[in-house]
């Protein structure tokens, strides 16, 4: 019911930027809370990052002060810019949303992931 393509990953050197967006689409839909995980390889997938609609934010500790998740509501878009990046932030990010449909049931969507490599 509701598609989300996630752009902006890449390879970036310890201490760069990088910005992903997340596009959601549907008919008939009405989005809730965003949110960014990742997940590294060999470990579990983690929340970096959510918002509501209302503009409440919450971030992972490891990522507060380098990371800053916004949407706009009208486009159905969450980006997340990530700043002074790690090595440690290596993983594949995923975009993740909660959705209403006109029967007022809910659901979850993810993206397809977008990998995100910090060299050192």
């Amino acid at each position: 019911q509701v598609q989300l393509v996630e752009s902006g990953g890449g390879l970036v050197q310890a201490g760069g930027s990088l910005r992903l967006s997340c596009v959601a689409s549907g008919r008939n839909v009405n989005i809730y809370t965003m949110r960014w995980y990742r997940q590294a390889p060999g470990k579990q997938r983690e929340l970096v990052a959510l918002s509501t609609p209302g503009g409440r934010t919450n971030y992972a500790d490891s990522v507060k002060d380098r990371f800053t998740i916004s949407r706009d509501n009208a486009k159905n878009t969450v980006t997340l810019q990530m700043n002074s990046l790690k090595p440690e932030d290596t993983a594949v990010y995923y975009c993740n949303a909660d959705y209403t449909t006109i029967s007022s049931q809910r659901y979850d969507s993810w993206g397809q992931g977008t990998q995100v490599t910090v060299s050192s």
